[in-house]
Parts: C-alpha cells; sequence; structure tokens
C-alpha cells in the first residue's frame, strides 16, 4: 500500500510541477538599444521636489525605480537646458547648462549615475535647427560680432513699393511670417518656429562644430544617446525662393505653402551622417555602450527612412528614425486593414538589417486615450509593445492619462495655442498633454505640494492615477507591466512577423520562432486587437495555421477571457475592444495531457 501511495504522490507532483511556465531566454545577441523600450519624460510634468510647481531632475531621479519597476530600458528627457522657456526649453540659450528651474548640472551627473546603478540609459534632448534669441551667439551675431556673425539665416529686406518687407513667403510653424526684423543689425532672421527661436546657419562649418562639442560635453558626463529634435529644418534653400502656395485661405498659417525649400532638404542626412560619427567615435574611444540617435522628422517614408543611412548603404547615419505613422496616418477612424497596410509597409520598407521603432504618442501630439478612444487604450498599447523592434511610451500613456482640453485661455502657455487667440488656442495648444503625472489622489496628483503647478492638474485624477491603478485587480498599468513583460521573451525580441485583417475590426498578427523539423511545434504568439465595440468570432488558422487547441497568454482590461483558457483556434471570440495574446498549450497542459493515462493507471492499480 506505501508504494502505492508513494506513486501516486509521485505522479501528481510531476504533473503539478509540469504546469510551471517556463521562462522564454530574453536577447542576449542584439545591442541594447534595438529591443529597447524607451520612455519619454517631459521633465516640466514628470515630479516636482522643491514644491515650486515644475518638475525637476531630482524628481526623474526620485521615480527611476518606478522606471526600473515597468520594465523601461531607457528613458528621454524633454529639454532641461538653460532657457527663457519661450517654447518651454526648445529654446536653449546654453547648451551646455541646465536651466536652474529644473536644478544643476550636477543633479543631471547625479541622474545618469544612479540610472546607471539600476541598468537604465538616459538619453538627452537636442535642439539643434535654432537657439534661444538669447543665446550668445545670437546677441553676438546681432551685433555682427566675429566668428557669430554668420552664425544665424540673415536676410536683408524686400521692398516693395517702398515698404520694408520680409525676404519671402515662409511661414513659421507657430503662426505668422518665419521672418523677424532686427533694428539692431538692419536685416530680417529666420525663425521656423517661435520669434525667440531664431534658426542656425548650417551652411556655416563653425556651426556644426559647435554642436560636436556639445555632443562631446555631454557624452563625457553620461548621456547614453541623443533625441535630435526638428531635424529636417536644419537646411533652407539658398536663393530663398518663394514656396509654391498650397492653402491660399490665410497667408500667415503654415499650411499656406507647399514647404519644398525649408524642410527634407538633402544637406541635412550628411550632418545627421558626421553626427553618427561622432557618436561612434567616442564610444570606440571611451570603450563604453553604443551611444544612440533618434531623429524626429515629421516626413514621408521615403524622406524618414533615409535617416537610416545613405541610398547605397555605404554611409550611416541615425541608428532610427522616430516613426510616427501611428500618430500622422492613423486614428480612432481608422480600421483593422488601414492598421495592417500601414504596418506592412513600414516593415517591408524598412531597410535590411535596420531596427523599426513604434511611437503612439508624445508631448506634442494628442494623447493615445485621446486619438484613439480610451477604451482602445490596451490594444493600442499591446500593438507597439508587440511588434518588432524599438517601442516609445510617452509618461502617463501607461496609465491611459487623456488630455486635458478644458484648460482655459488664461492657463494656456503653450505659444502654438497662445498665438490664435482665444478663439482658435484649444485645438492648437499641446498644453493639455502635458499636464503633470497623476501619480496618486491626493493634492496635485502627488505631482507637487505647490499651490499652484505650472499647468492645471487633469480634474479627474482621483479616479484614473497610478497607485489606483497599482491597487486594482486589474488595470491599463497592470495590463501594461505584463505586456512589457512579455515583450521582453525572445519570441519577440527576434521572432518573425505576419500580420492579418479579419474584416474592418480585428487586426492581428503572430510573432513566431522557426526552431524546430515540425513546424507546429515551434513557438508563436499571436495578437489579436477588436478596434469595434462588437463581438466577432474568427478562425486564426486564417493568420497562422496552429493545432485545434491555443491558448490566453494575456488580456486587456476590456475582455472576459482569462489567462491560461483554452480555445479553440477555429473559433475564437473576441468582445468588444478585447485585445488578447495566444499561444502553444503550455508545456505544462501537455505534459498533464501525457501523463494522463499514467495517472488513472496508477490511480487504477492503487484502488483495485
Amino acid at each position: 500500500m506505501g508504494a502505492r501511495w508513494y506513486l501516486l504522490s509521485l505522479a501528481l507532483v510531476l504533473v503539478a510541477g509540469g504546469t510551471v511556465h517556463s521562462q522564454e531566454t530574453p536577447a542576449s545577441d542584439k545591442e541594447w538599444w534595438e529591443t529597447a523600450l524607451f520612455y519619454q519624460i517631459y521633465p516640466r510634468s514628470f515630479y516636482d521636489t522643491n514644491d515650486d510647481g515644475v518638475g525637476d531632475i531630482r524628481g526623474v531621479t526620485a521615480k527611476l525605480q518606478y522606471l526600473k519597476d515597468t520594465g523601461i530600458d531607457a528613458t528621454w528627457l524633454s529639454p532641461i537646458f538653460s532657457s527663457p522657456q519661450e517654447d518651454f526649453g526648445y529654446d536653449v540659450s546654453d547648451f551646455k547648462q541646465v536651466d536652474p528651474l529644473f536644478g544643476t548640472n550636477a543633479d543631471l551627473e547625479q541622474l545618469f549615475q544612479e540610472a546607471n546603478k539600476l541598468g537604465l540609459k538616459i538619453v538627452l534632448d537636442f535642439v539643434p535647427n535654432h537657439t534661444s534669441n538669447q543665446h550668445q551667439w545670437f546677441i553676438d551675431s546681432e551685433k555682427g560680432i566675429a566668428p557669430y556673425k554668420d552664425y544665424y539665416v540673415w536676410r536683408p529686406a524686400k521692398m516693395v513699393n517702398g515698404q520694408r518687407t520680409p525676404p519671402n513667403n515662409w511661414q513659421s510653424v507657430f503662426y505668422g511670417s518665419a521672418w523677424e526684423w532686427s533694428e539692431l543689425r538692419g536685416e530680417y532672421y529666420l525663425h521656423q518656429f517661435a520669434k525667440g527661436q531664431p534658426d542656425l546657419n548650417y551652411r556655416n562649418p563653425a556651426v556644426i562644430a559647435e554642436f560636436d562639442d556639445v555632443l562631446r560635453y555631454w557624452m563625457d558626463r553620461g548621456a547614453a544617446g541623443f533625441r535630435v529634435d526638428a531635424i529636417n529644418h536644419m537646411f533652407e534653400h539658398p536663393d530663398f525662393i518663394d514656396e509654391p502656395i498650397n492653402i491660399p485661405d490665410d497667408p500667415n498659417s503654415y499650411g499656406y505653402t507647399h514647404h519644398i525649400y525649408t524642410k527634407d532638404l538633402p544637406e541635412t542626412y550628411d550632418v545627421i551622417a558626421h553626427w553618427r560619427t561622432v557618436l561612434d567615435d567616442f564610444a570606440r574611444q571611451k570603450g563604453s555602450d553604443t551611444i544612440i540617435m533618434m531623429t524626429e522628422a515629421y516626413a514621408n517614408l521615403t524622406m524618414t527612412l533615409r535617416f537610416y543611412e545613405s541610398d547605397d548603404g555605404m554611409t550611416q547615419r541615425a541608428h532610427f528614425p522616430f516613426n510616427f505613422v501611428m500618430i500622422e496616418e492613423l486614428g480612432s477612424w481608422s480600421t483593422a486593414k488601414d492598421f495592417k497596410r500601414v504596418i506592412d509597409r513600414w516593415l517591408g520598407n524598412l531597410p535590411r538589417g535596420k531596427t523599426t521603432n513604434w511611437v503612439l504618442g508624445n508631448h506634442d501630439k494628442p494623447r493615445v486615450a485621446s486619438r484613439y478612444g480610451e477604451e482602445r487604450t490596451d490594444g493600442m498599447q499591446l500593438m507597439v509593445l508587440m511588434l518588432p523592434g524599438v517601442a516609445v511610451t510617452y509618461n502617463g500613456d501607461e496609465l491611459g492619462m487623456v488630455d486635458h482640453r478644458d484648460i482655459s485661455y488664461e492657463d494656456t502657455l503653450d505659444p502654438q495655442g497662445c498665438n490664435l487667440g482665444p478663439d482658435g488656442y484649444r485645438d492648437a495648444s499641446r498644453d493639455p498633454q502635458r499636464v503633470p503625472f497623476q501619480w496618486d489622489d491626493t493634492y496635485n496628483a502627488g505631482f507637487s505640494k505647490a499651490p499652484r503647478t505650472w499647468l492645471p492638474v487633469h480634474p479627474y485624477y482621483r479616479q484614473r492615477n497610478l497607485l489606483k491603478q497599482q491597487e486594482a485587480d486589474y488595470s491599463h498599468y497592470k495590463f501594461y507591466l505584463d505586456a512589457v513583460a512579455m515583450r521582453k521573451h525572445r519570441i519577440f525580441t527576434h521572432g518573425d512577423f505576419k500580420s492579418h485583417a479579419f474584416g474592418d475590426g480585428v487586426f492581428a498578427f503572430v510573432r513566431y520562432l522557426r526552431e524546430n523539423e515540425d513546424r507546429m511545434d515551434d513557438p508563436y504568439r499571436v495578437v489579436l486587437i477588436n478596434f469595434y465595440d462588437q463581438r466577432i468570432t474568427i478562425d486564426v488558422n486564417d493568420l497562422y495555421e496552429i493545432r485545434n487547441r491555443t491558448q490566453v497568454y494575456l488580456v486587456g482590461t476590456e475582455s472576459r477571457h482569462k489567462v491560461g483558457h483554452q480555445l479553440d483556434a477555429k473559433e475564437v471570440t473576441l468582445g468588444p475592444w478585447d485585445a488578447l495574446v495566444l499561444g502553444p498549450v503550455s508545456g505544462g497542459v501537455r505534459f498533464v495531457l501525457s501523463f494522463g493515462l499514467l495517472i488513472v493507471a496508477l490511480i487504477r492499480s492503487f484502488l483495485f
């Protein structure tokens, strides 16, 4: 009898042990950035440690453990350098000095050190297209002092009927003429953004050399890379030709002309290639990890992809240009077929051997939950995290934060909104997506103890904040954590990709590895996202042929499925807004099935 009990117990232990899910091997043969999850921090709104109502560098340092716990690999910081803040740090007056609003250079170096201890990388925003008009370079240039006289784009006035007018019809992104008159110099200077942001003259090699020095300065202190801002505005046509009219309704609007002489000029790519060499040489000399360059350019596919390398593939440029297709081309109106078309097109055109990336939101665009709809939040995050390559999350999107669109004109600070006045500011302002991070349900959402924050906190922060979502049984944040953990598995870091649209409602793709002679034994994960508020039943085999049974590995907050449940692959029903990840019936379940007869035999032997 004792032997029989022992055999029965052994069988049950083996079966129970077999149900434990094995962990897949993370990537180890790729560089750190190629499979990274980047997290954009807008420092003004992240965490305030000195109670002045504005976030600061020490606030980022204080929250590094949060980033680590969330599974973030690297973060890039919106500008923190010396600035009069006309465009909230994108008007830099000293590229080597942290603005006192955010702290000190010592604070930034401390951030580098503490992040390094946790295995996190810190990437800095790099704004080379323009400076502040309070930068010493511009002050000296306006006075005609060498060598700064030609550091900026200066042009004489054009006289029309005896009246002084700008040199041409170029318009500012921020509305109005791109030219500002200087009484001191007696010429116009170019500013493609705010008038306090004069454009630098990149046809002057001395300007490029200045920024070589800036890059080396911050690499020496621990920067792991640079996000290069508004890169496709760097060069203008040397003859300053009028641009052709696009929309004639409002001559002050940026849409008034086709920007063929002020954007995407070929010389830009040469400067990027030069800076890539500066970064690579520095890393090689120091024996450090790769120091990366990410470029920001709202451009068409062809122009964007050229930021990777020269057309012949011989010259390397950025490690990757930001991919804005999910911001620029897709939205709440998009169907599953739209997603398939846009994603497949991007991957199909990616230069061989390059790493792609996916960006859902940033400080310049409405938040994911506001742009796509709150009910689609999990599906959109799942998509970006599971697609091949780098993923980027804007701070707060992991909680499903929404825009604060009811900010009054009196509280509005963004020049892009202010320039349009009280009647037009609401849709143009970028303030709604920049409001403070919602840490908890205490005063000012736990962001600051100041009596007034730089932008008002979202009025519904008590209903949606990090602490509440951490304490909930399941939430957008907990789903995000699960998806990030799954993303690190080898299937997602190294797996192949195939997509399918089930009608207009369900976008699906599979990530899989070719590891076995019998393809049916290969590891795979199927990602299913229902963009509609209707139930739909699909046959997963239309995407990827598998055995009859498949298993649920991950579910969104809108799903009624449960992790671990098995489904018939030929009849998988998705509820409204559902987001699922399916995979093979786990090794433990197969183990149970294969030992079923043994268990039965042992029980029969024991009983009879």
